[in-house]
């Protein structure tokens, strides 16, 4: 499982436990905790993204050798 597979996991952890607390205080705690965990999912992907290196170009050797 990669990390923002995890980041999402604890989202849904914390959303489940939103759902089921009667406290509202511990329900916006959950809640928050949630949307955290969403953000941490997103950021990691796109700083993965951005730490991937552009693609060179590499001709062949008959494109080298005419």
């Amino acid at each position: 499982m990669n990390p923002s597979e995890e980041f999402l996991r604890h989202a849904a952890d914390c959303q489940r436990m939103a759902k089921f607390t009667r406290d509202p205080t511990s329900k916006q705690t959950w809640s928050r905790m949630a949307e955290r965990w969403v953000r941490c999912a997103e950021v990691f992907k796109s700083q993965r993204a951005a730490a991937k290196p552009a693609k060179r170009f590499r001709p062949d050797a008959a494109d080298l050798h005419p």
